[in-house]
């Protein structure tokens, strides 16, 4: 085909994709065969999970590229013969194959320093009462719909329920790669318009619901944390769980003292369990914290103002007296309500992080 053809161009695109990932996979390949690689059980888990999806990345990039020759040549013999028909079969899959790119491109643009790892998310009820609660508990759902969507697994490491129905706060892990890469976008306040299920006139309803997306630590000693910077306690569970928990003081509340953060865990049945886990959740909140330093550090030096508190509202949901769901940041907006709060949010994800590339060009 000619190296300037539309389909040249999408070939050379994909096979530049395959080479950028090619020698990381060799690597880990080299490093799962080690006689001590599952010394370490977890590092084992994330290499392997790296490598899982890596070459799954190789298989769909490969398949694109193998499809985009087959098409060209097919592309090329209708012209040869002036088959109308199959040249504009040939040039509508070709159009496909462009847009098939183009999603996968954008993964490639995932770059920061955290980006490809697993995440945490918490989700904090605000005010409105029993709807904002219930409104933590249906975006909790949606992300755990996505993280269904995308194959990735995830653990529920702490959860406070409403009193009348809903949660107060959840925190989740969400494990595979590029969780936190795309997940970023999903940090600040989310506002709900509805008429309210608890109010027996069936009043309309604005509930807020704040979410927080910290990229998971890797490694030992990557966030120093002294033990005389910490307090330790454990009582026993408030939630469900049988007579173990009931009866035992499984649940850990650590508080960092330097910074007042507090992280609790009551969701495995072993203190030293729920300890590791709230360990590991400190640590991942103390990493965002040098992270929102970074971004506003480069800010400063381009001469921005750039708000880090993720406090600041970044979408909205309205379910009447329209159906809408409104991206403020980037403007990006659907009518089809029952699909975002199902987990369809990648439009609303990939919208806001092309956004930000774009200002990083600047």
């Amino acid at each position: 085909m000619p190296a300037n053809s539309p389909s040249a161009s999408l070939t050379s695109r994909c096979d530049f994709d395959l080479a950028a990932d090619e020698p990381r996979i060799a690597e880990l390949e080299a490093l799962s065969s080690q006689p001590s690689f599952w010394d370490d059980a977890e590092g084992a888990r994330k290499t392997m999970q790296e490598l899982s999806f890596l070459r799954d990345r190789v298989a769909t990039w490969g398949g694109l590229a193998q499809r985009v020759t087959d098409l060209a040549e097919l592309l090329e013999l209708a012209i040869a013969e002036g088959d109308t028909s199959v040249e504009a079969s040939a040039r509508a899959d070709l159009e496909a194959a462009e847009k098939e790119l183009e999603g996968l491109e954008f993964q490639v643009q995932l770059a920061g320093p955290y980006d490809s790892r697993s995440a945490f998310l918490a989700v904090h009820a605000g005010a409105g009462g029993t709807d904002s609660q219930d409104w933590a508990d249906m975006l909790l759902r949606m992300y755990l719909r996505w993280a269904e969507r995308h194959g990735y697994s995830t653990e529920v490491i702490d959860m406070t329920e409403g009193e009348e129905a809903g949660i107060k706060s959840a925190t989740i892990e969400i494990s595979g790669p590029y969780a936190f890469g795309y997940l970023q976008s999903e940090r600040g306040v989310h506002r709900l318009v509805r008429q309210s299920p608890f109010n027996a006139g069936a009043a309309r309803q604005t509930s807020f619901a704040k979410v927080e997306v910290m990229p998971e630590t890797e490694g030992v000693g990557e966030i120093e944390i002294s033990p005389d910077d910490i307090r330790v306690d454990v009582y026993r569970s408030s939630g469900a769980g049988g007579q173990n928990v009931q009866k035992n003081s499984t649940a850990v509340r650590i508080t960092h003292i330097p910074t007042g953060i507090v992280v609790t865990c009551q969701n495995e049945r072993s203190q030293g369990r729920n300890k590791d886990s709230a360990m590991k959740v400190l640590e991942s909140r103390l990493l965002e914290i040098e992270l929102n330093k970074q971004e506003e550090e480069k800010a400063r030096l381009k001469g921005q103002h750039m708000d880090v508190s993720f406090g600041s509202q970044i979408r909205n949901y309205v379910l009447h007296p329209y159906k809408m769901v409104k991206d403020v940041r980037t403007n990006h907006e659907t009518s089809d309500t029952t699909a975002v709060l199902d987990g369809e949010i990648d439009p609303f994800i990939e919208a806001y992080l092309r956004s930000k590339v774009g200002e990083e060009e600047e």
